[in-house]
């Protein structure tokens, strides 16, 4: 028997006599009123001396210690039974310490795991240590060492545990506020959508001769800006400029608004201050910050005589160039109390002689390439929704025709 091994057997012949002793004497330590349950350990050793010496060292109440002569016999417990640490020699036949190490890491993520080695075998525990192993034991193990590195090792997967459940709770609090967030937005993006078909509703109202106009420019400004490569994101910005580009005309007063003949040059001036009123009324509200620009450039032309600022060519905002070209498409096709609509096919004449006065060139060729039967179906559409009743006409008839005005 080597020394190693005749020391383990002396301390633990040792232990039980201090046990023995207590127990005849009744003096073992009374498990006090709301106690921790005991820790429990699996001990993996082939030398049973070793592992009777860890089952004296770990006894109760603090401790609940399993034996298993080598690695097999300790995965077959660890599948039936549930431990808190393993305390493993590193050199056993068969499935050896380190490979019980990688099965238990695998497995068992929190466990604690001690591994127990010779003198000559530090440089071993030490590797160990780096696969995954929470402390290594020189034998002949010591009391004092093991309780020591063992409660540290069981403290560390606490904490890691406590750690691990924080982190699935808080996973499960961030999941549970996006699904709020997002049923919130969903809310309050049906509300912006209400609150353009209500504006829209209320523009067409005011002015019955174009009832159907701010749907209709919106389509065809859409449908030039998509043919103009615009991402889905741009557009909807777009599409709520081009909704609303009239709704300064809210603060035009009737006589003026609904004149059936030509204007005076006073009443021209004021009609024209409906982009500033239409500019000043949404500039202030945030979902409607990219649309402004539009409200307030939409009768700006690319040879620069149009208003407010007498803009040119690209000073002019690019979403307002298109908008030129669609309002002057719908302008030229609609019925008005002064004059009868003109054809798609005169419009697209009318326009292209435009190019470069008051419409910008490159609209006007994207326009030009889009087949000239999509602006009559788009019209026909809209004025379908138009003729329905106003609450229809604001609200789900557009989204159930898909023509909704707003992406």
């Amino acid at each position: 028997m080597g020394a190693p091994v005749k020391s383990a057997v002396n301390v633990v012949m040792h232990k039980a006599d201090q046990v023995f002793t207590a127990q005849m004497e009744g003096t073992l330590p009374e498990v006090p009123p709301g106690y921790q349950p005991a820790a429990r350990v699996l001990a993996v050793d082939d030398e049973s001396a070793a592992c009777k010496l860890l089952s004296l060292i770990l006894g109760p109440p603090a401790f609940q210690c399993t034996t298993a002569s080598g690695g097999q016999e300790a995965l077959a417990t660890l599948q039936h039974e549930q431990f808190d640490a393993v305390i493993s020699d590193l050199h056993m036949p068969g499935v050896s310490g380190m490979e019980l190490l990688a099965e238990v890491r695998r497995l068992h993520p929190h466990m604690a795991f001690l591994v127990t080695t010779g003198v000559d075998d530090v440089d071993v525990g030490v590797r160990a240590m780096r696969c995954g192993a929470d402390d290594y034991l020189v034998k002949p193990l010591r009391e004092g060492a093991v309780l020591a590195s063992l409660e540290s090792a069981l403290h560390k997967r606490q904490l890691e545990r406590q750690v691990e459940n924080y982190r699935q709770r808080l996973e499960e609090m961030v999941a549970q506020r996006t699904g709020q967030l997002q049923s919130a937005l969903q809310q309050i993006e049906r509300s912006y959508k209400d609150t353009l078909q209500a504006l829209g509703a209320a523009i067409d109202l005011r002015d019955n001769e174009t009832a159907g106009h701010s749907q209709r420019v919106c389509r065809y400004t859409l449908e030039i800006a998509r043919a103009m490569g615009w991402p889905d994101k741009q557009l909807e910005g777009l599409a709520r400029g081009a909704y609303l580009h009239d709704i300064g005309k809210l603060g035009i007063p009737d006589g003026i608004l609904l004149k059936p003949g030509p204007l005076t040059v006073d009443e021209r001036k004021l009609m024209q201050q409906h982009v500033q009123i239409g500019f000043d009324v949404v500039k202030d509200i945030p979902f409607l910050a990219d649309a402004a620009e539009i409200l307030l450039m939409h009768h700006e032309q690319h040879g620069g005589g149009g208003y407010p600022h007498g803009l040119k060519g690209e000073e002019i905002l690019l979403g307002a160039r298109i908008f030129g070209v669609a309002d002057t498409l719908d302008a030229i096709t609609s019925d008005r109390p002064y004059r009868r609509a003109s054809s798609f096919q005169s419009a697209r004449e009318t326009i292209r002689q435009c190019s470069g006065t008051q419409c910008d060139p490159k609209v006007v060729d994207v326009f030009l390439s889009i087949p000239e039967e999509i602006w009559p179906t788009i019209a026909k559409h809209q004025r379908q929704i138009a003729a329905l009743s106003p609450k229809l006409r604001g609200g789900s008839a557009t989204r159930r025709l898909g023509l909704g005005v707003i992406p």
